[in-house]
């Protein structure tokens, strides 16, 4: 399986969130982002790490990263495998013994160790061509961003067409915004309502 890696883009929130961040991770050749729905302390745990902050005592994934090393496991590179009903799934690949293995992980996990080993960031063809949306330059969604400000009629709710046609106008309109924690909310409910109009069908 040829796979496509990611850097971190970054990560977002918005007051409506309930806590939870939105990681996003973009392809290194390529202008597809992949927002990931993640928890506060998982969030921070990157955070930390990416702005080079030392806590005062070992963090989970610190200790991770610790006991790796202890017992000479290299990590090689983590995986976002797989998408099943709106979850993601992971694998971290290590190297132990001369041996090549895996173990299954939360991606926020696996990408809060990978920061911290400097191992790459990997993501299956098929989860990103389900999930990653496709963001122009900063450049063109700031001009984007302004010319839906001006327009009289930016609100989806305004325009026609039925819910799926509505709630894919508001995705274009989030990412525009560079909003991504509310981009991948509204893309997992886009999928919902193609497997409902899917099962509708057979």
């Amino acid at each position: 399986m040829d796979l496509t890696r990611v850097d971190i883009i970054g990560l977002s929130t918005s007051p409506s969130s309930g806590g939870a961040y939105a990681l996003v991770l973009g392809e290194v050749e390529g202008n597809r982002r992949l927002p990931i729905i993640i928890g506060a302390f998982e969030a921070q745990a990157i955070a930390l790490e990416l702005e080079k902050i030392q806590p005062p005592r070992p963090m989970t994934h610190d200790l991770l990263r610790d006991s790796f090393e202890a017992v000479d496991m290299e990590v090689t590179q983590v995986v976002i495998d797989e998408l099943r009903e709106g979850t993601f799934f992971a694998k971290i690949r290590y190297r132990h013994n001369g041996e090549e293995r895996q173990l299954d992980s939360r991606p926020s996990d696996a990408v809060a160790l990978a920061v911290r080993v400097d191992a790459p960031i990997f993501v299956a063809p098929t989860v990103l061509e389900e999930a990653g949306i496709v963001a122009e330059d900063e450049a063109d969604i700031s001009s984007l961003a302004e010319q839906a400000e001006e327009s009289p009629a930016t609100d989806p709710e305004e325009m026609g067409g039925t819910e799926l046609e509505k709630m894919e106008k508001k995705l274009e309109q989030a990412v525009e915004e560079e909003d991504y924690e509310r981009a991948a909310e509204l893309r997992d409910e886009i999928q919902r309502l193609e497997q409902e109009q899917q099962q509708n069908q057979n």
